[in-house]
């Protein structure tokens, strides 16, 4: 990297960084803190278990918190002695290059998560893939999908499960759902909800012709026992099935696929990765809560006949992202104009200048 062109990404890095310090409040974060831990330290602190567990996630918060802007600021510190010494010698070495290119992205995550102050943002998120009309094709352009989220997720050190997956007819997958566990994960997330649009030359065509498929995307943050979803036995119907796909003697022989449909509303979910009916059916009710309270947010948000469009018709006219791939490279996001031509960053889930540009223009409005 040349010195000048380093110069001025260090500009940059050094005046968007002073924007965000001038208002974080460290001090105001650790009083916090410490005001959790007392509690903690009180005897009859364990008599309200949920209280406790409720205080405990605090504390977890607002550590993670603290460590993300302490670890900035100690990366800032090195970005600083790095440009003293390229200035000396008015070029830039490779670890100078690397610690500018690092402190980037730690910028650009930092302008991301002080998006992230509605209530559930800092929860754990449920993501679902699953494939438009259009058969392998878009059940191939699913799996692309859930590659690219998977990479995301592991650049992000998140923790995933895999809930359900359903393999296509001949390749790619039907549907798939992925547990995330990481802090903000459903912050982060939420701006991919909706339908992703693929155009490309298909390698299933032998005339070698120019496809479009689509798929959908839907995310739900993951409740925990300080939000109440009541579900009665009256309220829900429980479908067990064999199993399909692979997963062993066991799964295949017995009815262990859980599928459970909420009546009122018509929400459905299934689930048949465990061996057990009974985690299945666990597994089954907490997605279903989930998408219940997802669905009662949508009905109390001002956008929600536009949510509800968009998830319903995968197809055209309904996407918030096209990635295209023939005749030209460009991946571009409907909803705030952004673009990139480096798809293969993209779909090795390099996926977040498109998540800070959704949430600061949702700031904007």
């Amino acid at each position: 990297m040349e010195f000048l062109i380093y110069k001025e990404l260090y500009d940059d890095l050094k005046l968007r960084y002073s924007q965000i310090n001038e208002y974080l409040d460290l001090s105001d974060l650790i009083k916090k803190i410490d005001f959790l831990k007392d509690k903690t330290l009180k005897e009859n602190f364990w008599e309200d278990k949920h209280s406790a567990s409720k205080i405990l996630k605090q504390i977890s918060r607002y550590e993670f918190d603290l460590n993300f802007y302490n670890n900035i600021s100690s990366k800032y510190e090195d970005l600083c002695l790095c440009y003293e010494l390229a200035q000396m010698n008015q070029s830039v070495d490779q670890e100078s290059e690397d610690i500018i290119n690092e402190f980037l992205k730690l910028i650009n995550k930092l302008e991301i998560k002080e998006t992230l102050n509605k209530k559930d943002d800092y929860r754990n998120a449920i993501i679902q893939i699953h494939p438009g009309a259009g058969g392998i094709e878009s059940q191939d352009w699913a799996s692309m999908l859930y590659r690219m989220y998977t990479k995301w997720i592991s650049n992000n050190k998140f923790d995933s499960k895999l809930i359900e997956y359903q393999p296509g007819d001949e390749t790619g997958i039907k549907d798939v759902v992925i547990e995330i566990k990481g802090e903000y994960s459903y912050g982060f997330l939420k701006s991919e909800m909706g339908v992703h649009r693929l155009v490309r030359i298909s390698p299933f065509d032998s005339n070698s012709r120019r496809h479009t498929s689509f798929a959908s995307v839907f995310v739900y943050p993951i409740i925990d026992n300080d939000i109440e979803i009541n579900i009665n036995d009256s309220d829900i119907r429980i479908d067990t099935y064999r199993a399909s796909g692979a997963g062993g003697q066991h799964v295949n022989k017995t009815d262990s696929a859980v599928r459970i449909t909420h009546i009122e509303t018509g929400v459905a979910v299934q689930c048949q990765n465990q061996r057990s009916q009974l985690k299945n059916k666990n597994t089954a009710l907490k997605l279903l809560k989930s998408k219940l309270y997802q669905l009662k947010l949508d009905e109390m948000s001002d956008d929600v006949n536009k949510k509800n469009d968009t998830k319903k018709d995968i197809s055209w006219g309904s996407q918030i992202r096209s990635y295209i791939f023939h005749p030209y490279n460009l991946i571009k996001d409907h909803r705030t104009k952004y673009e990139t031509s480096n798809v293969n960053s993209v779909m090795d889930g390099d996926i977040d200048n498109f998540m800070k540009h959704y949430l600061l223009k949702n700031i904007g409005e």
